[in-house]
């Protein structure tokens, strides 16, 4: 048997913020990032909403990129004392991350960080509070699925947290919010949702119910997201729908060895952060070519190059050229090609091989490398790292 969750009501297209009005409930916290969405005027007309809807507003501002289990646990704080019936995020992933983690604390004051780290360990939500979730970057999906990323910073580990519990009751996709993005983060986050669509296209997991959501994610990144990049809004909108697809996909389908590598890498090194979805989008090409010597994935690979009208006689030329495909919307993008080229070279060759084996072990142990459609040995996973860090054939 397998399970497929979504959120219960999914409001899409312009203006759909407004949907807040119809909310039921007396108290509503309201967790947001670092200040794009008051500079557009977004925070204030969910503010205006939920008050029109009869409820008092709190704001937890200043969600950080990346959040941490510090900015997770203060959160909660704020929840336990105001009481509120309904958490309602605005923003990109982070914020939305962050509350998802913070839901579970509210409610469960006495559970351990540790505890939720476990895949498919969350107690029972919904005792307290119910989940409302607005995107405002085009990738990471989190309005519509069961995880959450969160940060140790002390110990340079991203965790992703699993469990259907923290799906989102309501989810609120509206395109204008997406317009505000900057070039940068619409690549990174478009290439973010192109990783998940096929990684849950290719995951051992996939079904029926999520290949159709996935085929159609990357026929529509592929299709839009350069225009989108390039400041075409009407793209930009149609991306705001791609990650949303591609985010029910990933949600039952799970995930694979990209993730697990960005996981991983994202905050090991001194040097600076990898951004996630930039991470993903710089590993996904020598993840196809490792994973593509499993036939079973090898000839996925080539359905999608098929669906998105790429050439090729055989599954391995189909799997070259949609890896090549991949590779020329990174470099459309202005996305290095590896981690050495990576914000101009922030990430020191010598610490990268000095951590490589502790986060190949990290990875290979992550929450998603039980879904990738090839096994990964801790030795694999050390030759697939340094192919990413310096861009150099995957041949084994």
């Amino acid at each position: 048997m397998a399970r497929f969750t979504l959120p219960r009501d999914l409001y899409h297209g312009k203006g759909a913020i407004d949907e807040l009005k119809n909310l039921k409930g007396e108290k509503a916290i309201v967790v947001v990032g670092g200040g794009s969405m008051k500079r557009f005027g977004f925070l204030d007309k969910v503010v205006t909403n939920l008050k029109e809807a009869g409820m008092e507003v709190k704001l937890f501002e200043g969600v950080e990129p990346d959040p941490s289990v510090e900015t997770v646990m203060k959160g909660a704080d704020a929840m336990r004392e105001f009481g509120p019936d309904w958490i309602v995020a605005i923003g990109g992933g982070s914020p939305i991350d962050a509350a998802k983690a913070m839901w579970a604390f509210y409610e469960y004051p006495d559970t351990t960080f540790e505890e939720l780290c476990i895949p498919f360990n969350f107690p029972t939500l919904r005792t307290k509070a119910k989940f409302c979730a607005i995107p405002s970057t085009s990738g990471t999906a989190t309005e519509v699925t069961a995880f959450s990323v969160i940060t140790d910073y002390q110990k340079g580990i991203k965790y992703p947290l699993a469990d259907f519990n923290i799906t989102p009751d309501v989810a609120i996709v509206d395109p204008d919010l997406a317009e505000t993005m900057p070039a940068k983060l619409t690549a990174h986050t478009g290439m973010d949702a192109m990783t998940h669509a096929i990684e849950a296209y290719v995951s051992t997991l996939n079904s029926d119910y999520t290949d159709p959501l996935a085929l159609h994610a990357i026929k529509m990144v592929h299709t839009f997201l350069i225009d989108s990049y390039n400041g075409d809004m009407s793209a930009r909108d149609r991306m705001h729908n791609a990650q949303c697809l591609a985010g029910m996909a990933f949600s039952n389908a799970l995930l694979g060895i990209v993730h697990s590598m960005a996981h991983k890498t994202g905050a090991a090194y001194s040097g600076g952060h990898i951004v996630h979805g930039c991470a993903n989008a710089m590993y996904l090409p020598k993840v196809i070519k490792f994973n593509a010597k499993e036939k079973a994935a090898a000839e996925r690979y080539a359905d999608i190059a098929r669906f998105i009208g790429l050439k090729g006689e055989t599954t391995d030329e189909l799997v070259d050229a949609l890896i090549a495909e991949l590779r020329s919307m990174n470099e459309k993008l202005n996305i290095p090609a590896c981690i050495k080229e990576y914000e101009g070279g922030i990430i020191d060759e010598a610490e990268f091989n000095s951590k490589l084996k502790s986060v190949a072990e990290l990875a290979v142990g992550d929450a998603c490398t039980g879904s990738n459609p090839r096994q990964i040995t801790p030795a694999e996973m050390e030759k697939l790292l340094t192919c990413c860090y310096y861009d150099t054939e995957v041949d084994f």
